[in-house]
């Protein structure tokens, strides 16, 4: 059952109104906040690993060993997080999470209005049945 025209009207209004007040988590919600995230997280872990090799080559140098163990811990560590946030990271068009190998397959960018829409079906097909 699609919403009436009154309820359309209000959920839009309802959108500009969030975009209005705070684009930032408006953006998150379609995807790209998260992917923006991810790969900044990335590039932070880059930069850690790049401190590691630096610390560890540094703990060679001065006679504390400790300091080397130290900057390979830190570059296994920023190595890990680079990898894994580079695997996680949704692609343009594709959605963060779902389908089989954790990424529904891309699709058409779909707005916020034919998502709420579709979420609200899908409830009401299952409370009827």
């Amino acid at each position: 059952m699609p919403l009436s025209e009154h309820e359309q009207r209000m959920l839009e209004q309802m959108e500009r109104a969030l975009y209005a007040e705070d684009p930032k988590f408006a953006s998150a919600l379609e995807g790209a906040g998260l992917r923006t995230y991810t790969r900044r997280r990335v590039y932070q872990a880059v930069a850690g690993f790049l401190v590691g090799v630096a610390l560890l080559m540094a703990g060679v140098i001065v006679p504390y060993y400790w300091v080397s163990v130290v900057g390979f811990l830190v570059m296994l560590a920023c190595a890990l997080v680079a990898v894994t946030g580079w695997r996680k990271a949704p692609k343009p068009g594709e959605h963060p999470v779902g389908g089989p190998h954790g990424r529904r397959p891309a699709r058409p960018k779909r707005s916020m209005m034919d998502r709420i829409e579709e979420r609200w079906q899908r409830r009401r097909d299952e409370q009827g049945h």
